[in-house]
């Protein structure tokens, strides 16, 4: 039997207890529902009767990504299933949840539910029809997710920067998946009802601009495709409401030419960015009238918000490393002394899906690992090759790979603690090495990475000394796994 929690940010909309009613009349409800009340009118809600323990709890309107951590403290189960408040769960979801959840593996941080969006039969759905109907394919959305809670508890929860119910759901996934966990889609289905058909919903939608700065301040410029979004429009807007800013200045200047030559341009894009959403919907003259001022408003609405979004987290705008360079032995592999046997090379759970992970993310991987098995005649350098090549049958391609075959009599340059196997790596890789990253498991790893100038992080294991441990909280950083150090080697020096 899978316990789990369900939290649920509200404001107090009408469909609540609908949901409350789905979600505790099935074949396994939850231990308890907590409902986050994000209002600030101090209003009770009206919640239906349960069997099922219901807590309400208040964020002060700080936004759902706040909401959803309030009701996160709480949760003592193993899983927790966020929902939104505006859904409707299917008539079998707990049981599906149930199976969804059942059985997975430690690397499965998070199951996602399938939304559905109904649209009507008779016609052409409308744009904001059209946007919700997006949800169906969207990735890792908090519609309904379910999540691990300690994982959840681990990365932080939600940041709650993003004030809106926008991208801090793919914020979260993103640093889950980027932490070495799978995130998988499971059978239960959700229905989601089409959103706000007001008139300026839209416009009031691009708000979300400011939310995709802080995406591409957090987690690079290639964030959309990481997400599996296709691209935005923000600099076809950006040049749409320049053009129309430096017509306004041309007009005011005195230069009517280059001011119709500019309003031509601007109503050129306008009239062809509208006719796209008009012919995409309905066409009826509520829509149409929606469309054609909604068009020429968006593009400086947007840019507006993503300049706004831009000039407060621009002090998040960091550069990745150009390079992990990781140990060997008790850091991508389990340590196995004077390993020999190509059979006996086990990875570290999560290092496969880890280096992957960098590897799509541009970021460049190495090995730099002491074999000092060589020079005591422990290993033969076919041996020694045989181990690397399964390493990498199992773990992937590397971009270099350094091994110093030496003894400490040696007095060699290239044995860490001295720092010549990550200064070859960076040479190879053609970057500097400040730029670069180790990962190991040993004060040698850290006091290497010192030497070149290179930044260390220390992934203690049973083999670690304290005495290494505690030179390492001085001079380096110390995190717990490999997925906490992957993790804070994207996140930048703390």
């Amino acid at each position: 039997m899978i316990d789990y929690t369900v939290v649920v940010p509200t404001t107090g909309r009408s469909s609540l207890r609908r949901l409350v009613t789905a979600v505790d009349a099935g074949k396994h409800p939850p231990a308890e529902i907590y409902i986050v009340d994000d209002r600030l009118d101090g209003r009770p809600l009206r919640l239906p009767p349960t069997r099922t323990p219901v807590t309400v709890l208040c964020s002060n309107g700080k936004g759902p990504a706040a909401a959803r951590n309030v009701g996160l403290a709480e949760v003592t189960t193993g899983w927790v299933v966020f929902l939104d408040d505006d859904v409707e769960p299917g008539p079998d979801w707990s049981r599906l949840l149930h199976q969804d959840l059942m059985g997975r593996s430690v690397d499965v941080a998070a199951v996602s539910g399938r939304i559905t969006v109904p649209l009507p039969a008779d016609r052409r759905p409308t744009d904001a029809e059209r946007n919700t109907a997006a949800l169906e394919t969207a990735r890792w959305v908090t519609a309904d997710i379910a999540y691990r809670t300690d994982v959840v508890h681990l990365l932080g929860g939600f940041d709650e920067r993003f004030r809106r119910a926008f991208r801090e759901d793919a914020d979260l996934a993103l640093r889950v998946v980027q932490s070495g966990y799978d995130i998988a889609v499971g059978d239960r289905v959700t229905v989601h009802p089409p959103r706000d058909e007001r008139f300026f919903a839209s416009v009031r939608a691009q708000a979300g601009n400011a939310d995709n700065a802080l995406m591409r301040a957090k987690h690079g410029s290639r964030w959309r495709d990481l997400i599996g979004e296709a691209p935005g429009r923000s600099l076809s807007y950006a040049m749409v409401t320049g053009t129309a800013l430096a017509g306004i200045g041309a007009a005011v200047s005195g230069r009517p030419r280059v001011a119709g030559a500019l309003a031509a341009v601007w109503s050129a894009y306008t009239s062809w960015f509208a006719a796209q959403r008009i012919f995409a919907g309905p066409k009826n003259p509520a829509e149409v009238g929606r469309m054609a001022v909604s068009s020429a408003l968006i593009p400086p609405v947007a840019s507006a918000y993503r300049l706004a979004g831009w000039v407060r987290h621009r002090h998040l705008h960091r550069r990745a490393p150009a390079a992990i360079l990781f140990d060997r032995d008790d850091t991508l592999i389990d340590n196995v002394p004077y390993l020999n046997d190509p059979n006996k090379v086990d990875p570290v759970p999560g290092a496969a899906a880890l280096l992957e992970w960098l590897r799509f993310r541009g970021i460049k991987v190495g090995v730099v690992s002491n074999q000092s098995g060589v020079a005591k005649g422990l290993i033969t350098p076919d041996q020694l090759i045989a181990v690397e090549d399964e390493v990498r049958r199992l773990l992937g391609p590397f971009d270099t790979w350094q091994t110093c075959p030496h003894d400490d009599e040696t007095g060699c340059d290239c044995r860490k603690p001295a720092p010549g196997m990550i200064v070859a790596a960076a040479a190879e890789l053609n970057v500097h090495p400040r730029d670069c990253v180790v990962v190991g498991d040993t004060g040698a790893d850290m006091a290497a990475a010192g030497a070149a100038g290179a930044r260390g992080i220390l992934v203690p294991t049973c083999h670690t000394l304290s005495a290494e441990i505690d030179w390492a909280k001085q001079y380096a950083e110390v995190v717990s796994d490999l997925r906490g150090a992957v993790r804070s080697a994207l996140a930048g020096p703390q």
